[in-house]
């Protein structure tokens, strides 16, 4: 047991006592001198509410350290994974350690901000237990505290389970209750497995705080299994060969790919090498330098070529693991080689997001909402759902209301609700109507021209002479074909 619970139990216990000897014995109360906690943090006062807020705060009591940036390789991944699966003292720090130099990959970033961002995109609700929408709670979460706890929610699936705390309370610009912030608990001061948090890192977990004792659960919020380590543990084992190949590539680069320089001279004077020598290297990319009539200065061409098939072939394949991994495909945000496959690769890409939500609404329903009504805030009996009406563009809004307005009787209410302008009664559009004496009329004068047409063209296609026939001497015609021409 902590020092810090040691002092809490015995101020419960001295609470108690206190009240019956108050009631028995009318004995005085406790002065405030008596309820301050003197902490290496620093001293804190139970009788003002700031201090027992400051009490139930884990991130005020914990003890910060900076991280160190080391380079590391697979032999410190599977060593720090053997470390954080161990069963009876789970340490995750060095974990935590290769995560940070995987979270940095700029492919696994777009990969996780282009997940997100679906999942962000879609309009939630509150509903009662009748299923009906409750408009007016919606601006208790259309906070940025809200939002916040959303995306450290969602960064439990890259690092594993998250411990969030929400808060101090406060009011917003219109008066309504909120919290001022959520903030993620250092991940290395905490010990999922046992629901521990240690004050410093490296501490047995026998001495840490059972976050799911009162006061702090209250006020915390859990993320992701105890035993999960996230998907950061698999994409290490492509992070980490595509920042070697990357490393190994720029050497390739500075070695190869410009020319080597090479001075030949006879002299035998130490000088000389030593001016030839600090020429060579200075000479950067001066295309001129200054010699004797001895000297003989040489650049030797590279003939290494196959650099980008070495490396830029094992970078793309640990790009394309890491895309599988995250979005589950490779064509929503790489090249794709046909619709129909894109189209295929969307739908996978969407189930993923469909997951992801279903966590988010189960912790907020399971978690968020109970603590909310526990502090004051009026949503209780409501329950968060994602809405699952399709969000349509503005060019595809217009199309669908016209073709709805088109065939069904739609009230005025909907489009003055929504755009905010006064609307009458609908008009009643009749087409108007030919007569038809007029257009049997019209009718039977273009079937006369176009008869007309068609006779001048027959007769005019029968007496034209084909080019291809020639006429003699009519006197030379054979006249005694007995067959006439239509025969």
């Amino acid at each position: 047991m902590s020092s810090l619970d040691e002092f809490l139990e015995t101020y419960r216990s001295g609470q108690g006592e206190e009240k019956t000897e108050s009631t028995l014995d009318s004995s005085p109360q406790q002065t405030d001198g008596d309820m301050i906690l003197q902490t290496p943090y620093g001293d804190i006062n139970l009788a003002k509410p700031d201090g027992q807020a400051k009490l139930r705060s884990i991130v005020m009591q914990i003890h910060q350290t900076t991280d160190a940036l080391t380079r590391k390789d697979i032999a410190n991944w599977r060593k720090a994974w053997q470390m954080a699966i161990n069963v009876e003292s789970p340490d995750r720090n060095r974990l935590y350690d290769i995560y940070r130099d995987v979270d940095v990959d700029l492919h696994l970033t777009g990969c996780i901000d282009q997940r997100r961002g679906f999942v962000m995109s879609r309009s939630f609700k509150l509903v009662n237990a009748n299923g009906d929408e409750v408009v007016d709670a919606l601006h208790y979460f259309d906070q940025a505290w809200f939002k916040h706890l959303l995306e450290l929610c969602h960064d439990s699936l890259w690092w594993g389970h998250s411990l969030i705390e929400l808060g101090d309370l406060t009011r917003d610009g219109d008066g309504c209750i909120c919290y001022d912030d959520v903030s993620l608990i250092p991940r290395k001061h905490v010990i999922p497995e046992y629901h521990r948090c240690v004050l410093n890192v490296g501490d047995d977990w026998t001495s840490g705080i059972d976050y799911h004792e009162a006061p702090y659960s209250e006020w915390l919020i859990e993320a992701g299994r105890p035993q999960d380590l996230g998907k950061y543990l698999k994409a290490a084992q492509q992070t980490i060969p595509k920042k070697n190949a990357l490393a190994f590539w720029d050497a390739f680069a500075e070695i190869f790919g410009m020319p080597m320089r090479v001075a030949k001279t006879t002299t035998r004077d130490p000088k000389e090498w030593k001016r030839l020598e600090r020429m060579i290297q200075e000479a950067g990319s001066n295309l001129g330098m200054v010699t004797g009539m001895e000297t003989e200065v040489q650049f030797v061409e590279s003939g290494k070529g196959d650099a980008f098939n070495v490396y830029d072939k094992r970078i793309d394949r640990a790009n394309s693991e890491m895309s599988k991994l995250i979005i589950g495909q490779t064509m929503t945000i790489e090249d794709g080689s046909s619709l129909s496959q894109s189209e295929t690769h969307l739908e996978v890409f969407e189930n993923l997001v469909e997951a992801d939500r279903d966590m988010l609404r189960d912790i907020v329903n399971n978690q968020l909402l109970p603590r909310m009504v526990k502090h004051g805030f009026p949503l209780k009996g409501l329950r968060f759902e994602w809405n699952d009406a399709v969000d349509y563009t503005p060019e595809q809004q217009v199309a669908y209301e016209t073709m709805i307005a088109d065939r069904y009787e739609v009230e005025p209410s909907y489009f003055a609700d929504k755009y905010g302008m006064p609307v009458g009664p609908r008009r009643s559009m009749t087409p108007a109507v030919e007569d038809s004496s007029e257009t049997d009329k019209t009718d039977d004068k273009d079937d006369s021209k176009s008869d007309k047409k068609d006779n001048d063209k027959s007769e005019k296609n029968f007496l034209v002479t084909p080019k291809n026939l020639t006429l003699g001497n009519p006197s030379e015609l054979d006249c005694s074909r007995t067959n006439g021409f239509f025969d």
